[in-house]
């Protein structure tokens, strides 16, 4: 659970100097925008508080940067706005009414490598490290300074954007990924996955021609609660291999490796030629 204070108290969960507020003209604290004001809205917030007051104050940070704001009060609500928003970044306070945050974390990352950074009073080390394992990508412990947030903020999109944009597409043969729409085609035609099954195929893809391990598939793909789950590799390598390879019972493009894991051939792209 977030503060129950009323909005100026809420202030002092920012350790942020006061000269850095004004009023405007309804009364509100207004944080001072040192950019310009008439840019664009750029990257989308999700902002997941059930306190107003924090929300509200987060709201004037944020978009006193230009970012585009969605809220949620609560972790069920959230978990569909991450699918149906597709937010850039998701501020997520851990003592939620209905679940707790660790729990939105775990069902996000089921499906979404969306930046998560947790804001939460609870300080203790066990539950900043159990939010990461589960997958946040950044903890801040409140009360926070604001400049301090929304670096964090512009690192870990800096950080996604390297990630997926930096490499917009992967092509091995007649594959093709597109990173920006998560959209994959063989032979020119679209072909659907699951998310689990996209994700898998994205890290093979990635590091096509190299002998991965079990556990290595399982860590990136699935987290490290998964890391033994050999078996359930088994299944979702078997299902991508029925949607890419031309008999898969006998297959050439993701081979096993006995005993140790699976190799991505790499797979050179057929030369159209003129007829």
């Amino acid at each position: 659970m977030g503060f129950l204070h009323p909005i100026p108290e809420v202030l002092s969960l920012f350790d942020t100097d006061y000269m850095k507020f004004t009023k405007d003209c309804s009364g509100f604290p207004f944080y001072l925008n040192k950019g310009n004001p008439m840019n664009e809205k750029k990257s989308t917030i999700l902002i997941v508080d059930d306190e107003i007051q924090i929300r509200k104050m987060l709201n004037i940070f944020l978009d006193a940067s230009n970012f585009k704001i969605e809220e949620s009060d609560n972790g069920k609500q959230a978990i569909r706005m991450a699918g149906s928003v597709k937010p850039d970044l998701i501020l997520l306070d851990l003592g939620l009414p209905d679940m707790d945050g660790k729990e939105v974390i775990g069902q996000i990352r089921q499906w979404s490598q969306v930046p998560i950074i947790v804001l939460s009073v609870r300080a203790v080390d066990e539950e900043v490290v159990a939010a990461l394992n589960v997958g946040a990508d950044d903890y801040i412990v409140k009360p926070f300074n604001a400049d301090i947030l929304i670096a964090r903020i512009h690192a870990n999109l800096r950080k996604a954007m390297v990630k997926e944009a930096g490499q917009p597409e992967l092509r091995n043969g007649e594959i093709r990924m597109d990173l920006i729409r998560h959209e994959v085609f063989l032979e020119g035609e679209k072909i659907q996955l699951t998310p689990k099954e996209y994700e898998l195929l994205r890290f093979f893809m990635i590091n096509r021609g190299r002998m991965l391990t079990h556990k290595q598939i399982l860590n990136e793909v699935w987290g490290p609660a998964h890391a033994d789950d050999t078996q359930y590799l088994r299944v979702y390598v078997g299902q991508v291999r029925d949607k890419l390879e031309k008999d898969s019972a006998n297959p050439q493009l993701i081979i096993t490796e006995p005993g140790v894991g699976y190799r991505m051939e790499v797979i050179q792209e057929k030369i159209q030629t003129a007829a």
